[in-house]
């Protein structure tokens, strides 16, 4: 009896030990394969307190965490019109592993990859490539299953929890994560379910993601709040437009005059994109951003390439290309307003 249980806990600390090393495999391959070489800026900021003042290469490195927003606008997108077996978790998951290595290769000639985020996105890219591994793993067996024998014709819960990933796709544009309401979605499943079996099976998988989810959520939401979360705006100084045009744009606060333009705050995130559009909309010209000069956006396009990408993505559910791309601040205003004659479409501008 001693040497069976023995077995078997060796069997289960092994298992252990090989998905310890297959989550961390992507992490030592950034970190040995895609190592950025350092080039000293020579770019003199305006803005110079340090309050305000943001590492270059966070543009680039803030990519990741939009990676998992797109991912779920992805799972969305598929779930409008299918099932969540016909999403590719693993084209998802090496999406974000494959950005990360382009980005910390291209980080060298703007700051350099911080420690602090370096961590950051290896914690986040770990809890992402378990979390869509698990999904996948259900989806794709027992879930699949009970797609069979459902049939064609999707369950009120199919309908359901695709409108909930749409709404959450939606939030994560402007919210973290963990404030959104998974108890309150679990709850929705069990109370809509029909006694059809697909709805029972929803309910119960769902309703357990769901909570487990709020259970981790609450654990980070402490966290941020013990340790206080990022800045929610940020600085920039705009030519072109006077004072009294910027302060009809909204989110915009005028600081004052500055060498070369005027000094605003904004928010950041979502808000942000909004508020550069309308300030290139109404002919102003981004000076600096931050204290830097340069910035990189993400734009959508029917091509497989664009001339001056970073590094471009297939997005599921959409049959179109994501592409990062980098520009010098002074010519992102020129550069956006010029995107539709590229056919392009500007997805969001990535702060810092």
């Amino acid at each position: 009896m001693i040497g069976r249980v023995s077995r078997w806990l060796r069997r289960g600390l092994t298992a252990l030990l090989a998905l310890v090393l297959l989550l961390l495999a992507p992490v030592a391959w950034v970190e040995t394969q895609c190592r950025p070489t350092l080039v000293p800026s020579q770019y003199p900021p305006i803005i110079t307190d340090p309050a305000q003042h943001r590492t270059e290469s966070q543009s680039l490195l803030t990519y990741p965490e939009w990676h998992i927003v797109h991912a779920y606008e992805d799972y969305a997108a598929v779930l409008a019109t299918g099932d969540p077996q016909d999403f590719s978790y693993l084209k998802s998951v090496m999406g974000y592993w494959d950005s990360l290595c382009a980005l910390s290769r291209a980080s060298g000639a703007h700051g350099g990859f911080p420690t602090e985020t370096k961590q950051m996105d290896y914690v986040i890219g770990v809890s992402f490539t378990l979390e869509l591994g698990l999904k996948g793993l259900y989806e794709e067996t027992v879930g699949r299953l009970f797609v069979m024998m459902r049939g064609p014709t999707r369950a009120p819960l199919d309908e359901l929890s695709a409108q909930m990933a749409a709404d959450y796709a939606s939030f994560l544009q402007q919210v973290p994560w963990y404030r959104w309401r998974f108890s309150e979605d679990a709850a929705a499943l069990a109370k809509a379910a029909t006694p059809a079996l697909r709805d029972r099976e929803r309910a119960l998988a769902l309703g357990l993601e769901f909570r487990a989810k709020a259970a981790y959520a609450g654990v980070i939401a402490r966290a941020v709040a013990a340790t206080g979360g990022d800045e929610l705006t940020i600085r920039s100084i705009v030519a072109g437009l006077d004072v009294p045009s910027l302060a009809t744009i909204p989110g915009v606060t005028v600081i004052g005059e500055r060498p070369g333009g005027i000094e605003i705050e904004t928010p950041r995130y979502r808000a942000f994109t909004v508020i550069v559009q309308a300030i290139a909309a109404q002919g102003g010209q981004m000076i600096e951003i931050a204290g830097n000069d340069d910035i990189m956006f993400t734009a959508l396009s029917a091509s497989p390439w664009e001339e001056g990408e970073i590094f471009q993505i297939a997005r599921q559910g959409s049959g179109d290309y994501r592409h990062l791309m980098l520009v010098r601040v002074p010519d992102l205003a020129a550069t956006l307003n010029g995107l539709a004659a590229r056919g392009l479409v500007l997805e969001h501008v990535h702060d810092y």
